[in-house]
């Protein structure tokens, strides 16, 4: 089953490199990437890149290859121009374009850029408040204190500087980071805040908050999924068996509180009726965060065999209901995907970042491919 998913996306893939030319997918519209291209502008980018270079590994074609190597000129461009990076999502777009070349070649120029990125990376720290922040100037009213769960994912590009480099203070800014993440983005009973407030001169908390769920107090499933892998990205880089327990309490949370058909809905605490939009991005992006947990994991672990049926039951729905396996001229790879369901952009379509986290799992699964977030 897996193998016939992967050369679906492979086919696909190779058709869209003609479809996009220079330019990125990031949401789809009624079914469409390529009516939506932007020219490398949005925190999404980088996921086109790294399905190109994990196509390139699985295939040796070079037609994926030389696609893969042009965004990296482009991402070089973006950094070089300050274009469209006044973010935290550096991470996202740097570690599956010029890092993931960097794994496959062992290309300095890439290896350079990834540093360089990172550097920018650490642009957003903020040392009174002890926190990457994630949106917004310095001192921003609004913005200045705030952190996302996102930003778990983005750590990674700063852990792997400081083992490139042997600056320590890369992975210092990412660990603390990842603990205040830990301690208040993470709630009691396992579920999550997207975002969470903090006095931008004291660092004192203020409070939990979301921009993408449905309510302040739900729990938003993209960003529990976010949860879900960056933690255990955390335990791998840094060792600390906090994050390794954070993320599989969060793995757990996920799981149990899945539809009958194991993918997530948009946000869990959602009313059912009418049918809530889903988010197959969100449940592909938590199984290939099962698939790094369960690697890192002891094998004696009494949690091990519900995760691992709880992977094998999303991934067959993932694949059998809503892959688009056979689906002549599909430019996505997931469908159900939603993007924000608030703001009315794109609540059931396809997201380059589902495509990308799906095909990552089914690589995983198929050849162990382990995906840019880290180098092996």
């Amino acid at each position: 089953m897996w193998k016939t998913a992967i050369e679906d996306a492979m086919n696909t893939i190779k058709s869209n490199i003609a479809k996009f030319g220079d330019a990125y997918p990031h949401v789809s519209q009624q079914g469409s990437y390529s009516g939506y291209l932007n020219a490398n502008q949005e925190w999404t980018s980088g996921f086109w890149s790294g399905m190109l270079w994990l196509a390139y590994e699985y295939t040796n074609d070079r037609v994926y290859r030389d696609a893969a190597v042009k965004t990296v000129g482009s991402f070089r461009n973006r950094l070089e121009t300050n274009d469209s990076i006044e973010h935290h999502d550096i991470g996202f777009l740097y570690s599956l374009s010029s890092k993931a070349q960097w794994i496959i070649e062992k290309d300095e120029a890439a290896k350079d850029l990834t540093v360089k990125a990172a550097d920018k990376l650490m642009t957003r720290w903020r040392e009174k408040g002890q926190l990457i922040q994630a949106w917004g100037p310095l001192g921003d009213q609004e913005q200045g204190g705030r952190i996302i769960i996102d930003c778990l994912m983005n750590l990674p590009l700063l852990y792997w500087a400081s083992l490139t480099t042997g600056d320590k203070s890369y992975a210092v800014v990412a660990a603390i980071h990842a603990e205040k993440s830990r301690r208040y983005l993470v709630r009691g009973d396992d579920s999550s805040y997207h975002t969470f407030y903090f006095d931008q001169e004291s660092g004192e908390p203020i409070g939990g908050s979301t921009a993408q769920g449905y309510r302040n107090g739900s729990t938003w499933t993209r960003g529990q999924a976010w949860g879900v892998y960056g933690f255990a990205l955390s335990y791998r880089y840094t060792g600390n068996p906090k994050f390794l327990e954070a993320s599989k309490r969060m793995a757990k949370y996920f799981l149990q509180h899945l539809p009958e058909d194991q993918v997530a809905l948009w946000d869990m605490n959602v009313p059912t009726h009418p049918e809530p939009y889903r988010d197959s991005s969100a449940s592909a992006i938590v199984c290939a965060g099962l698939l790094e947990l369960l690697e890192l994991l002891p094998p004696d672990d009494s949690d091990r065999d519900e995760l691992r049926q709880g992977l094998e039951r999303s991934m067959t729905s993932l694949v059998t209901k809503y892959a688009t396996i056979g689906m002549k001229d599909s430019e996505g790879l997931l469908q159900h995907g939603s993007y924000s369901v608030r703001g009315g952009n794109a609540p059931d379509d396809f997201m380059i970042w589902g495509d990308y986290y799906y095909l990552e799992a089914l690589l995983r699964l198929d050849r162990g491919m382990k995906g840019y977030w880290y180098e092996p």
